[in-house]
């Protein structure tokens, strides 16, 4: 039987990257290609759940990626992340991506997205991870609606596995 983990506070593993955008990091509209913010994105949201379990992890899945406005040539973009929620050896982890005009501070939301891991133990095999206790308002309501995120996450993995 495994020990119960201490839970660790949001702010003990929440991780940023900030990037400008360069002309090679965008398509012929002059905006970021998605998949280039969305590697980012997988690489902090990766940082954070090892900073929080202290082990390995994988990506399980991603959901919600939402692309709300255009990362433009010249704009400065931070990605954020941070677990809103555990679940024995997985974790949600919320990604936000905002971008920055740095000659005139305007800042705005550009992509959001929920990115699950597993945490791995030395035989590769699933492990439990530490419960998150959220600090401000915006991860409380994180914490407070992924429950129902992850029943969707499972009942689609179900789906899935009918499927095959």
């Amino acid at each position: 039987m495994q020990e119960e983990l201490e839970s660790k506070s949001v702010s003990e593993s929440r991780s940023t990257m900030v990037q400008l955008i360069f002309p090679s990091d965008t398509n012929y509209h002059g905006t970021m290609f998605g998949g280039k913010v969305m590697e980012y994105m997988d690489k902090i949201a990766a940082i954070t759940s090892m900073r929080h379990a202290r082990k390995p992890v994988v990506t399980a899945s991603t959901d919600s990626l939402d692309f709300v406005s255009p990362i433009r040539v010249g704009e400065v973009i931070e990605v954020e992340a941070f677990v809103t929620w555990t679940h024995n050896s997985s974790m949600e982890i919320y990604v936000k991506v905002q971008t920055e005009n740095v000659f005139t501070g305007d800042r705005k939301t550009a992509v959001t997205a929920f990115f699950s891991f597993v945490a791995l133990d030395d035989a590769g095999k699933p492990s439990k991870v530490p419960g998150i206790i959220p600090e401000t308002d915006e991860q409380k309501a994180l914490h407070a609606s992924a429950q129902s995120r992850y029943d969707l996450r499972m009942m689609r993995k179900r789906e899935r596995q009918i499927d095959r």
